[in-house]
């Protein structure tokens, strides 16, 4: 009789409004009348249609309704919650977010799971999943048609209650918290140490997982601290933007080795330790090298000012035995041997994105860079030299095999001191490869005033527009050249395509 009567006020609530209304805004106006009723919604949980959770459930959210919200959680018919989506950059409430983990708190707390409840992941992710309350929110044709993507569970047993047979509650299964993590001093809010808490007091059945995380200027205890927290194999994404020293990189060097699903890993500006031996040095740099054994997901690599690369690149490219798609190493210090090492290893065989920036090249003889454009011929898209002090018989050297990489859409060697005669060169070489849009060149040498170490615009003015026509000439007219220089004095580029967009200090001057 009592859930006959819950049943009827629920349709009563839902069903009043007039037939004129939007099926949008009847949804509205029904969850809004429901929850000035908080345990009448409450108590309707369990006879709503599972349509209506996630109107009920923003509804609540917006109204920071905390009794209703840690019931929807105990009663969650999908298997994720995308609650960081409905923040749109709004700051969470602390009570609305202890609310949802209340609610978990009291599944957690139970040996088997209610019957409609299915939730399996938490996702506490801003920029995760926006298009599930965009659907659920929309008309109701586009209700039935969300596919809510549905995770395997565990096979479960019948029993038979009062000569019927009906299915027994499904045993439990640890529930996943999705975060993105940005490790920084000071940046650990309420929020964030509420729920760390939580992940502690429940380490068995809640699991912290962290797809992407950066990590900045924090101390290592904390980092630490943090990071046993997480389940490190669920990080697919790593940035470590810190002045460490090489005795801090080794202390994390564990915890990377544990990260067996990373797919993409930044690290800079590593610097040297002048109080430590040679010996303890290199024990040092072998911890972190020999952690690559164990990233065999890993496909993008960028290292950035790593003081301890030249001469020991082959130790780290020895542990990667996977192919990578994009290898980025910057403002390092390369031997000839090191890029030697480069071109022989099984990990630039399948290279798309290929970047040596800032690596001075200047005394590499041509062969190993030849031979490493040649390894990755055949998918390499994007190649940049950008500042490698590259000279005119170098390039000249390598056109051959720069014309061999079919698949190049741009190439980017902006500050190396190159001639006309050398532009125009590579030019040839490259018309025939009809995938490459953009090339991003230095400003010749024919353009500087050697006394004032300045250019002039003139000079530069008739170079491009030679180029120009040579490019029409060889039938690309839509390909893009466009020169680039930096300022003296600030290091902003200046570009020329065809009229100069130069850096405020050039203007002034």
């Amino acid at each position: 009789m009592e859930r006959r009567r819950l049943r009827g006020s629920i349709q009563s609530r839902y069903m009043s409004m007039s037939v004129w209304t939007s099926p949008r805004r009847l949804v509205e106006l029904a969850g809004q009348s429901l929850l000035e009723d908080e345990a009448l919604a409450i108590a309707a949980l369990e006879l709503l249609p599972r349509e209506l959770f996630p109107p009920l459930f923003m509804a609540a959210f917006d109204g920071r309704h905390s009794q209703t919200l840690k019931a929807m959680v105990q009663a969650w018919p999908f298997t994720c919650l995308p609650l960081g989506a409905l923040m749109k950059g709004q700051h969470l409430d602390l009570e609305t977010f202890k609310a949802v983990l209340d609610g978990l708190d009291v599944l957690l707390a139970q040996e088997v799971r209610p019957r409609r409840w299915k939730l399996q992941v938490l996702d506490l992710r801003k920029n995760s999943r926006q298009d599930f309350w965009t659907v659920w929110s929309g008309n109701r044709a586009s209700l039935y048609s969300f596919p809510e993507p549905e995770v395997a569970q565990p096979m479960t047993k019948k029993r038979k209650v009062d000569g019927l047979s009906t299915e027994a509650e499904q045993p439990f299964i640890p529930v996943e918290v999705l975060v993105d993590l940005f490790l920084k001093e000071g940046a650990c809010d309420e929020l964030f140490s509420y729920l760390v808490e939580k992940v502690k007091q429940k380490k068995n059945v809640l699991r912290l997982c962290c797809k992407k995380l950066k990590i900045f200027a924090m101390p290592m205890q904390d980092i630490k601290m943090i990071l046993k927290m997480v389940q490190l194999d669920s990080i697919e994404d790593l940035e470590v933007t810190c002045t460490w020293k090489l005795p801090t990189l080794a202390k994390f060097s564990p915890y990377l080795g544990q990260m067996i699903n990373l797919r993409r890993l930044l690290v800079s500006h590593i610097h040297a330790s002048s109080y430590i031996s040679p010996e303890k040095e290199e024990q040092y740099i072998a911890q972190f090298t020999s952690q690559f054994l164990s990233l065999q997901c890993l496909q993008a690599l960028y290292m950035d000012s790593l003081f301890f690369l030249r001469g020991r690149l082959d130790q780290l490219l020895r542990h990667m035995v996977n192919p990578l798609e994009t290898l980025s190493i910057t403002n390092c210090r390369l031997s000839e041997g090191d890029v030697m090492h480069l071109s022989q290893s099984p990990s630039v065989s399948q290279l798309s994105v290929l970047s040596l920036s800032g690596v001075m090249l200047t005394d590499v003889s041509p062969e190993p860079l030849q031979a490493l454009l040649e390894r990755a011929s055949a998918t390499l898209q994007d190649l940049v030299f950008d500042e490698c002090r590259i000279t005119d018989d170098q390039l000249l050297a390598l056109l051959p095999s720069l014309s061999h990489c079919s698949q190049l859409k741009t190439l980017s060697f902006y500050g190396n001191s190159i001639s006309i005669s050398a532009l125009q060169s590579l030019l040839q070489h490259l018309i025939g490869l009809r995938n490459l849009t953009h090339v991003l060149y230095p400003v010749p040498l024919e353009s500087y005033e050697y006394v004032h170490g300045t250019f002039h615009l003139e000079r530069l003015a008739y170079l491009h527009a030679r180029l120009r026509e040579l490019l029409c000439e060889l039938g690309r007219p839509s390909m893009v050249w466009l020169s680039a220089n930096p300022c003296p004095h600030c290091g902003d580029r200046s570009f020329y395509d065809p009229e100069p967009i130069l850096c405020p200090c050039f203007m002034r001057n």
